[in-house]
Order: structure tokens, then C-alpha cells, then sequence
């Protein structure tokens, strides 16, 4: 279907020259943009690259089904032009996030608002969607939430116990991550991408250092490609696993939530066996990788490895045998295909609802073009679903790593880099563990940073939650909070 766009075509990992990027005014643009996405296409990114004259938009598209990407320009303008969310709702949160930081206003937009913050410093709540009628109360939950955890506020509608409406307010933090990489790469940008999300810090990385290898118009050799999947993998496991037991817990199903617990530190230790940190710190580098793994290791890490997944299955088994968890995550928290398809879920929750949609199926880029590891897809849209493709991803992640641990490949792990290409515009997608993880760089003549666009899967997926909620008890958000575990950091740029 991308044949005949009128956008630029690229494959996943690439770059091309800022002038190549097709333009139209801003009246013709979204148009054009609605069109692609009407006949198939997803929104990965849109955001605005300020000019002397005015604020451009940029778009960022998906067509999946041809593996390909496309991108386009509006010309500079400022005031308004016609919202894009009217006809497709994925991009409510896009064009929201453009009139917070560039005053550019979306005729038409439904619930305009900010998204991160508002009056200054002041967290974006602004006024939340209220329902009328005697019976309706309202509950707030947050930011301040019990035990270590980050902040977020969420405002139910009720009726009784079911929810009518879920309202969720972020951007509480204030990191402002993508201002500082403005003029990048500065020696701190590094270190930056490690924590735009703690938990997901070999993806993050891993799309920055691809996005700068295909800026210098290189790739990192291919024996650090491998080891970026092997890190990508260990943190699949790790986080999905510390995430069975969570939702264990939240149904009182001690035995698989205690075990999980142990588990997840065991694969996190593995991360810390391939390069001394348990979250895939000082691992990953532009130009390859910054240590190899010895066959000693590599050895140990099998092993190792193989326990761990024994470990999980049998603690797996327990919860999917309990009639009680399965009554609890069933037909709880349900978003339908349709629902999914068009306000745009990306990664597992994606999959949940039936939708084939993994980066390293429909984008493959690094060592996944050679050894692609399989698409868990399930068909319910509701706790149980999310938390089966979970499970499923266990066991083919780590048949992937194990496979990958018996056969090697050999090699350089690092390549010295040239400084990146001026004003040119690169486009990178890592399947994350919560889903995509897109990085937009765009470089001034010099190479440097002029913008970087990062958008990481929990933007696309919150809606998701909002909608889980609707018909469902209150007394149901924990699980489904926790069958997404959306990350609050990651949004918070």
C-alpha cells in the first residue's frame, strides 16, 4: 500500500537528506497525513521543528505490512490548523503534546489540553472530563501512590463501582529530557538515554546508537548486534516475569508472585553477567557494543538462563492452573481490536488484542533481520490476554536466547563512527518490551542535534488503560493498571 505515497520511504534504522523530506502548507499536510493513515498506515511520531518563521510538523508513519516507514513536512506556520485527532484519535496525545510546546492549535481537537504541565511548572491536570447526574461520583487516585512508585493521577467517573470515564493526568516530573539533547551529542546524552526509562534502558540505547550509526552512514559490526539482542531479550524476560508476579500479588496468588519476584532478579542478574549491571547500563554503544562476552560466560549464561526459564514455567503453570486467577483476569479490563486499531497500542498490549504489530516482525533492524524471534499475538484484549502474551514471550525469548547463546557469531564488537551527517533527518524503531521505541533525530549543518523527537511505547499505550476501565469495578484498576505497567518516567520527557 506505501508504493504510492507521496511521503519519503525508508526502511526502519535509516536516513536521509532534510531536503528530501516532501513539504506541503499546513492545510494540504494533514490532509495528506489522514489519508496514509486511513488507508492503513500508523502514526509512529509527530511532533514540530521550530523555524524562523514558524513552527514545521513533522510525521512519521508506519506501513507495517510493506516494512517500510514514510515521513513528511508542513512548511513553517503559526496559529492553528485543522486537527488530525477529529478523524484519527491516535493522534489526541501527539498534537496535544505540539500546542503545549509550540502553541500550534489543532481546530477541532476534542479534549485539548496539556500534557505534561501547565502554568509554568505546574502539573498538567487542568480540568478533567466530568459526568453529570445524581448518582455520579468522582474519584481521585494520585499523584501520590503508595510505596515506591512514580507519579501519575488518575480521575474516575463512577457510577456506584463501575467506571464511566478514566482521565489520566501525567507529567509530573518535569525531566525535560529532550530539551538537553538539543545540540547533542553532548558527552551527558549517553547517560541520558540510559534513564529516559530505567526498566527499558537496553531499547533506548540501543535505538540511540542505531540512529547515530545510520546518521554516520554505518552499522554497528555484527557481533555487537548480536549482543544487543541477547540484552534486549534478558530485559524482555526480566520485566515480564517481575510482571506475572505482580499481577499475581494483585489477585492474592502468593505462590506465583513469590516466585517471580525471585526470578526476575535472577534474569536481571543475567543482564548484570553480559556487562556488570543489572539494567543494561554500560553496555551499549554508538558504533557497537562497549563489552563482549567470553565464551566462559557465554557458557555460564545458558545454564544459568536455563534454570531461570524452568524456574518461571513452573510458577507459570501454577497460575494458569488456579481457577481463581482465571477468573479474575478474564473479561476484565477488555479493549477491543477495534479500539486498539485506532487509537494506535503498540507492543504487547497491542498484540493482546489480536494485532500483529512488533517492531521486530514488521521493522526488523541489527542482528533481528538475521534471527527473528516470534510474534506472540492473543485474541481477548483483557487482563488475561495481556498477561498470556506475557507468558508466552517468556518461553519463545528465551528459546530465541538460547538458540542464539549455542551459535555465536564472531567479530569486532565496535567500529569507530564519522560525525554524523548535516541536516538529515534518521528514523529508528526497537521492539521494547513494552512495544515501540521510536527515535527522530534531525541534525542542523554541523551535525548536531537541531531536534530529537523520542516516543516511548507508554505514550501510545495510556489511552489504552483509560479504555480497559470503562464498564469495569474500580476495584479492578490494579490489575489492569498492572497488565499494561506503562511507564510514567518514559512519558514524562
Amino acid at each position: 500500500m506505501s508504493a504510492t505515497t507521496p511521503f519519503a520511504l525508508l526502511a526502519n534504522a535509516t536516513s536521509l537528506p532534510w531536503t528530501e523530506v516532501p513539504e506541503w502548507p499546513v492545510a494540504d499536510f494533514v490532509p495528506a497525513v489522514s489519508q496514509e493513515l486511513t488507508r492503513g498506515a500508523r502514526l509512529c511520531s509527530w511532533f514540530g521543528v521550530p523555524e524562523s518563521d514558524g513552527v514545521r510538523l513533522v510525521a512519521v508513519l508506519a506501513f507495517d505490512a510493506d516494512n517500510t516507514l514514510a515521513v513528511g513536512r508542513s512548511r513553517p506556520f503559526t496559529g492553528s490548523y485543522p486537527a488530525l485527532t477529529t478523524a484519527h484519535p491516535q493522534a489526541h496525545l501527539f498534537e496535544r503534546e505540539v500546542w503545549e510546546q509550540h502553541g500550534l492549535v489543532p481546530e477541532g481537537h476534542p479534549w485539548l489540553k496539556p500534557v505534561r504541565r501547565t502554568a509554568g511548572n505546574a502539573p498538567a491536570n487542568g480540568e478533567f472530563f466530568r459526568v453529570d447526574g445524581r448518582e455520579i461520583h468522582e474519584v481521585a487516585v494520585g499523584p501520590v501512590h503508595a510505596g515506591i512508585i512514580e507519579p501519575g493521577h488518575f480521575r474516575f467517573q463512577c457510577a456506584g463501582e463501575e467506571v464511566l470515564h478514566l482521565e489520566i493526568a501525567l507529567g509530573y516530573q518535569h525531566r525535560g529530557v529532550e530539551e538537553a539533547l538539543a545540540g547533542g551529542p553532548h558527552r551527558s546524552t549517553l547517560a541520558q538515554m540510559e534513564t529516559v526509562a530505567g526498566d527499558t534502558t537496553t531499547a533506548h540505547t540501543t535505538a540511540y546508537a542505531t540512529l547515530l550509526e545510520s546518521l554516520a552512514g554505518t552499522e554497528a559490526p555484527l557481533r555487537a548486534q548480536w549482543l544487543r539482542a541477547i540484552a534486549l531479550e534478558l530485559e524482555r524476560l526480566a520485566n515480564h516475569t517481575g510482571d506475572l508476579g505482580a499481577l499475581a500479588n494483585d489477585v492474592a496468588f502468593l505462590p506465583t508472585a513469590a516466585a517471580c519476584g525471585k526470578i526476575r532478579g535472577d534474569f536481571l542478574n543475567l543482564t548484570a553477567l553480559l556487562c556488570g549491571n543489572r539494567f543494561g547500563r554500560g553496555l551499549v554503544r554508538p558504533g557497537g557494543c562497549r563489552l563482549d562476552l567470553d565464551p566462559a560466560r557465554a557458557t555460564e549464561l545458558a545454564k544459568r538462563l536455563t534454570v531461570a526459564l524452568a524456574d518461571t514455567d513452573q510458577a507459570d503453570g501454577w497460575l494458569w492452573d488456579a481457577a481463581s486467577v482465571r477468573s479474575r483476569f478474564e473479561n476484565v479490563g477488555t479493549v477491543f481490536t477495534a479500539q486498539a486499531t485506532e487509537i494506535g497500542l503498540v507492543g504487547l498490549a497491542a498484540r493482546a488484542c489480536g494485532l500483529v504489530r512488533d517492531v521486530r516482525y514488521d521493522h526488523p533492524a541489527g542482528w533481528y533481520r538475521f534471527a527473528q524471534a516470534p510474534v506472540v499475538v492473543w485474541p481477548g484484549g483483557d487482563v488475561f490476554a495481556r498477561a498470556r502474551v506475557r507468558s508466552l514471550e517468556i518461553q519463545r525469548s528465551g528459546k530465541f536466547l538460547l538458540e542464539q547463546l549455542a551459535a555465536p557469531t564472531e567479530g569486532e564488537i565496535h567500529a569507530e563512527l564519522a560525525p554524523p551527517a548535516g541536516d538529515t533527518l534518521a528514523v529508528v524503531l526497537v521492539e521494547g518490551w513494552r512495544g515501540e521505541v521510536c527515535h527522530v533525530a534531525l541534525t542542523d549543518p554541523a551535525g548536531r542535534f537541531r531536534r530529537y523527537k523520542i516516543t516511548d511505547p507508554s505514550f501510545h499505550n495510556w489511552t489504552g488503560l483509560a479504555l480497559a476501565l470503562r464498564g469495569t469495578a474500580i476495584s479492578d484498576f490494579p490489575i489492569c493498571n498492572k497488565s499494561f505497567n506503562l511507564s510514567y518516567c518514559g512519558f514524562d520527557l
